[in-house]
């Protein structure tokens, strides 16, 4: 699984040329079509052109309370981010902090939901 983490890291890190010449070099090698990939590939590289800038894609969840619950949300925020206990309550003791980076704003807005319904307060930038 940790292989697998490693490539998508690197994959994100591509061009949106190189996310072509890619998929164009696995289409050749294994006889398939990337078109596909290429086509959801050319927005997340292409954004920085200003296009992306009328609607983020990618969000930071930041805690900035525990709103005087802070068990509840240090769980919450185990639960999320799969952290132990100790480095949980160092996040929550030291907000504002980021529980989780770079998410899509679907995953921003659940855990937003979730620690407020723990008792914490969020940003999302």
């Amino acid at each position: 699984m940790a292989d697998i983490q490693k490539i998508v890291e690197e994959l994100s890190q591509l061009t949106v040329l190189e996310a072509a010449e890619l998929a164009t070099a696995l289409e050749e090698a294994w006889g398939v079509s990337a078109a596909a990939a290429v086509a959801v590939a050319a927005p997340a590289g292409g954004g920085d052109a200003g296009a992306a800038a009328e609607e983020k894609d990618e969000f930071d969840v930041i805690l900035t309370g525990d709103g005087g619950k802070k068990i509840q949300v240090i769980k919450e925020v185990r639960a999320i981010t799969g952290l132990g206990l100790a480095d949980a309550k160092a996040l929550v003791e030291g907000a504002p902090k980021a529980v989780k980076e770079g998410v899509n704003k679907a995953e921003a807005e659940e855990i937003k939901k979730k620690i407020e319904e723990a008792g914490g307060t969020v940003e999302l930038k």
